[in-house]
């Protein structure tokens, strides 16, 4: 029994559990398995061309008839800068010479591309259950569209600003990410990452400032964390890191085996992957060249000059030049298939609920 469904009811799912849309680490089996099991499987779009986009579409609607999330980046396409674009390369440079390869070969684009009218038509066509967004909204004629197919829109905010645009500007529900979360800041407002709140401060805040439901994210792998979101005032939490470990996650072993081996504070918040802050665990370029270099071009563009050196260097087994995305609770995590983890976390909330209020005072309603 859940002491609050407005979330559940809502979204028509039994769990009050987002799976994270990790992109590059999460395709069409975690989606069907978190959905199938009562959460909200997610399918991260920003990495994939229309045509995976309708691949995976396919197969998770031949497989699962289950509400499921579609998430986009909705950053704005940068300008090129060729003179900071050739000052990365060379800090970069040392890295080319060591690995044995050429500092002068052409370095593949950038692969996360911002929400368009592309990716709306495969939205309209599909007509996912829920559409969400990170780095704010796509301009209001494209919100719109998604809107009129009956899907619910959701964003994240990093701050009780963010909150408040994004519900003024008809998000139906809010993530709101805490400064301990994985992967890339959903910053919109601002760029200045050392005021970012932490979930625990975050959440409740928002809960205060906005109508519509808030999910809190950010630090959160086990029921625990689940329990106390809804105590701040969360109708739900999105879960990216603990599913990392599940055997459907597509991450490279690298990634596998530093997640297993992470501890507390062994993640920090850099830029120099893809030139916008991202949640990771330490390793050679991060300490090296960051966490934060003023050299690092806009995002997505930072990614390009180091995907050479990264594939030689995960060729030979190492994850020196990796992003290897986790959030502050990954020692937290435990390896599990993706729908079991979804459905023991949801046990384990209502197990605690039940001790902590044994009169049985939580309802469904």
């Amino acid at each position: 029994m859940w002491p609050d469904r407005r979330f559940q009811d809502f979204f028509g799912i039994e769990l009050p559990i987002i799976q994270a849309p990790m992109a590059g680490s999460v395709g069409s089996e975690m989606v069907i398995a978190v959905s199938e099991a009562g959460g909200l499987g997610s399918l991260p779009c920003a990495m994939l061309n229309p045509e995976q986009m309708r691949n995976e579409l396919g197969v998770i609607r031949q497989r699962t008839s289950r509400p499921i999330n579609l998430n986009f980046f909705c950053h704005r396409p940068p300008k090129a800068d060729p003179v900071r674009e050739a000052a990365w390369k060379q800090r970069l440079e040392g890295y080319y010479v060591e690995l044995g390869l050429d500092p002068q070969v052409l370095v593949p684009a950038a692969a996360r591309a911002p929400f368009d009218d592309t990716m709306c038509d495969l939205v309209e066509e599909f007509r996912p259950e829920v559409v969400s967004f990170h780095f704010g909204l796509p301009e209001p004629t494209l919100v719109k569209r998604v809107k009129a197919t009956g899907a619910k829109v959701v964003s994240s905010a990093t701050t009780v600003d963010e909150a408040r645009w994004l519900e003024s500007q008809g998000c139906d529900a809010i993530i709101a990410q805490g400064y301990e979360a994985g992967g890339h800041r959903g910053i919109f407002l601002t760029s200045d990452i050392s005021t970012q709140a932490g979930t625990m401060a975050l959440v409740p805040q928002i809960v205060d400032a906005v109508s519509v439901p808030v999910i809190a994210a950010g630090g959160i792998a086990d029921a625990r964390g689940i329990v106390a979101a809804l105590a701040l005032g969360a109708s739900a939490v999105q879960i990216g890191t603990a599913y990392l470990f599940s055997p459907e996650a597509k991450v490279s072993s690298i990634h596998r085996n530093a997640l297993k081996r992470a501890k507390d504070n062994d993640t920090v918040l850099t830029n120099v992957f893809t030139g916008r802050p991202a949640r990771g665990i330490v390793n050679r370029v991060v300490h090296e060249v960051g966490p934060m270099s003023d050299l690092a071009p806009v995002f997505p563009l930072a990614s390009g000059a180091l995907a050479p050196i990264r594939s030689k260097a995960e060729a030979g087994g190492s994850g020196d030049f990796s992003p290897l995305w986790a959030g502050q609770a990954a020692a937290l995590g435990r390896e599990a298939p993706a729908g079991e983890l979804t459905q023991q976390l949801g046990l384990d909330v209502l197990a605690i609920l039940s001790r902590l209020n044994p009169a049985g005072g939580a309802s469904s309603a």
